[in-house]
C-alpha cells in the first residue's frame, strides 16, 4: 500500500464501508522472523484482533468478519491445533469483556459441532450475552469453509423441500442466502487480506462475489488502525459497478 499520513487519514472524509471482512494471515511468519514458536504469532494475532475490533467499532464499521479457524486448519499438527484450541478458550472470555465494553454483538459462523463441549458452550454464552448490544456486529468464522457452508445450506434446503417447507421453483439468490451462516448480514463491501497472499482460501465464497479486495504485505500481528485506514482509503478510490456500467 502507498504511504499515507496517519493523521490525514483520520481527519479525512472517508466513506466507511458497512461491512469489512478480514483474512488474518501471517501469524506463523511473524513468529518465525522473531525466532519464536508459531503459537507466539497466534497469541499476538489475538491481541491484534482485540484492537481491531475496537478500532473498527469506533470508525463506524457496522459489521466486521474475521477468518479465525478454517475447516482446513485441522490438517495442521496436533500440537498447533491443540494450542489454538486453548487460545480460543481463553479469548472467548476476553472477547466477552471487549464486546460488552464496546457495545459489540458477537456472532460465530461455521460448523461448531466439531469443537469440544466447553468451547461450544463458550460460543453459545458469548452470542447470548451480546445479542442485545446495538453497536458493531463482530462475526468470527471458526471451523468455517465457504464450500462447507454452501454444502450445509444445500442439505438444509433439500430437507425443507422434502418436508414441503420449500418449493424448488421458489428458490432465488435471496432464498439461498437465507440458508447460509451469514443470513441477515449484508455481504462484505471490502475484503482485506494480510501477508501478501492473493487468494480467497475458501472464505465467504458466496458473500464475496462483488466485494472489493485489498491485499497488504503487512503480517497480521503487525496490523493496526493505520493499516485499516489505508485499506479503507484504497476502497474509497474503487468504482463499484457490480457488473454493470456507469
Amino acid at each position: 500500500m502507498e504511504n499515507t499520513d496517519k493523521n490525514n487519514l483520520e481527519q479525512s472524509d472517508l466513506n466507511i464501508p458497512e461491512h469489512v471482512a478480514l483474512i488474518l494471515d501471517g501469524n506463523g511468519r511473524w513468529a518465525k522472523k522473531r525466532g519464536l514458536p508459531r503459537t507466539a504469532g497466534h497469541k499476538q494475532g489475538c491481541v491484534t484482533v482485540e484492537q481491531t475490533v475496537e478500532d473498527a467499532a469506533r470508525l463506524g464499521i457496522k459489521y466486521l468478519t474475521v477468518y479465525g479457524f478454517s475447516t482446513e486448519n485441522w490438517k495442521r499438527s496436533t500440537e498447533e491445533v491443540g494450542a489454538l484450541m486453548q487460545l480460543f478458550r481463553y479469548y472467548l472470555k476476553r472477547l466477552l469483556k471487549i464486546a460488552k465494553a464496546n457495545n459489540v454483538r458477537v456472532k460465530m459462523i461455521g460448523d461448531r459441532t466439531r469443537f469440544d463441549r466447553d468451547i461450544i458452550q463458550g460460543i453459545d454464552t458469548l452470542e447470548r450475552e451480546t445479542k442485545d448490544n446495538s453497536g458493531m456486529t463482530f462475526v468470527i468464522a471458526v471451523n468455517y469453509g465457504g464450500r462447507d457452508e454452501i454444502t450445509r445450506a444445500v442439505k438444509k434446503m433439500m430437507e425443507d423441500c422434502r418436508e414441503g417447507k420449500l418449493e424448488a421453483d421458489s428458490v432465488t439468490e435471496q432464498v439461498v442466502a437465507s440458508y447460509l451462516d451469514t443470513a441477515g448480514i449484508p455481504d462484505p463491501d471490502l475484503l482485506i487480506r494480510t501477508s501478501g497472499e492473493i487468494r480467497l482460501s475458501n472464505y465467504l465464497l458466496w458473500q464475496l462475489a462483488y466485494s472489493e479486495i485489498i491485499v497488504t504485505d503487512c503480517l497480521w500481528p503487525d496490523f493496526n488502525k493505520e493499516e485499516l485506514l489505508k485499506a479503507i482509503a484504497q476502497y474509497n478510490k474503487r468504482d463499484r459497478r457490480f457488473g454493470g456500467v456507469k
